[in-house]
């Protein structure tokens, strides 16, 4: 066999659910420039065992769940990294799971136009691995005008905190949704409005896990997360105005 035949097997070889670090499933032309600025170039491997659920048409383009499950990865996920590729704000959340906390969030975000949807979990051999689903739509979910600051009183509501914990096995979910309008900026005449910091703390302040946030997330953002226990939690948010809330679960 030549080099040039082995070369070529070496590129499409697929083994245990990993893929050359080249062969971008989806095909996305944005593909190498995320890779390089939001993981700094690192090595990856597109990686079945993360798993990225998403509807595949957006019917609302500024409410499109995504559920993102890592936990085929075991106890070495160190961060998780979420983005739209196409998005004019392309990056979703940073998600740092502490020991009781699992690799798994579901949020909802907004999508400008269809676009590949990305979760990039960094374990702690310095590898990130890639899972991704794609989201048709029909746009403008980033540039739409706010619901939210259209709805009377949205000031007075702005923090509070929906939300309870369910049981699941030996550990338990979490489910929550924020009021706030999470301005974007790129509405005109509307600066940047959102929160950008979540912290999820026992009842003694430990942080059991942390979220920074960014403007692709939706208005009035939904979160949910899994425990491995039951114990009491508290959630502590801060928006990019100073603003701080907290709420206890």
């Amino acid at each position: 066999m030549n080099m040039r035949i082995l070369l070529v097997l070496l590129l499409v070889i697929r083994v245990d659910g990993l893929f050359a670090a080249d062969a971008d499933p989806l095909q996305s032309v944005m593909w190498d420039y995320h890779h390089k600025g939001l993981l700094d170039g690192e090595p990856y491997v597109f990686d079945e065992r993360v798993k990225v659920q998403a509807p595949p048409f957006a019917e609302d383009a500024r409410q499109v769940p995504v559920h993102i499950d890592a936990r085929a990865l075991g106890e070495d996920v160190v961060r998780i990294e979420a983005w739209a590729d196409l998005n004019p704000i392309p990056r979703v959340f940073t998600f740092v799971p502490g020991e009781q906390v699992l690799p798994l969030v579901a949020i909802r975000i907004r999508v400008e136009q269809a676009t590949p949807i990305r979760a990039a979990v960094l374990t702690r051999d310095g590898v990130w691995h890639v899972g991704s689903a794609k989201v048709d739509a029909a746009g403008g979910g980033c540039t739409a005008p706010s619901v939210v600051r259209a709805q009377p009183g949205w000031e007075d509501r702005l923090g509070q905190v929906i939300g309870g914990r369910f049981p699941r096995g030996e550990g338990s979910r979490l489910r929550l949704q924020v009021s706030h309008p999470m301005d974007n900026g790129l509405v005109g005449g509307i600066p940047e409005f959102f929160l950008n910091q979540a912290e999820l703390r026992d009842a003694e302040g430990t942080v059991l896990a942390s979220l920074e946030l960014y403007p692709a997330v939706s208005e009035n953002p939904s979160l949910s997360l899994e425990l491995k226990g039951r114990q009491d939690t508290r959630l502590w948010l801060r928006d990019n105005n100073g603003n701080e809330f907290e709420a206890a679960l």
